[in-house]
């Protein structure tokens, strides 16, 4: 069974820094690619920014410019990087992570990150 360990969510004021983590407990030779989604209260959840196996980055229009995805060099830890907090990106924050052969999709628990205007 495959465990994503979240951690770094808080309370922040506008304009302020967080940084998230994820951990995953497989080996970073199955992992196809890792990212972060939010979801917000009654919005669907969507994606923030992933990161493939070959460190191409995907983002957000929302965040671009304010957000930065890293992983560690072991390969099975993410980094969210979130500058410039704003009220909206107030939401509870969700690791993914596809793994596997035949690819399957993990989830973390989530973390909530509230951003006080």
């Amino acid at each position: 069974q495959v465990h994503l360990t979240e951690s770094g969510g808080g309370v922040v004021q506008a304009g302020g820094s967080l940084r998230l983590s994820c951990a995953a407990s497989v080996s970073a030779q199955i992992i196809r690619g890792m990212g972060w989604y939010r979801q917000a209260p009654g919005k669907q959840r969507e994606l923030v920014a992933s990161i493939d196996t070959g460190g191409s980055t995907d983002y957000s229009d929302s965040v671009k410019g304010r957000f930065t995805i890293s992983r560690d060099n072991a390969g099975n830890t993410v980094y969210l990087e979130m500058n410039s907090l704003k009220p909206e990106d107030t939401a509870v924050y969700y690791c993914h992570l596809r793994w596997g052969y035949d690819p399957m999709d993990s989830w973390g628990t989530g973390t909530q990150v509230t951003v006080s205007s």
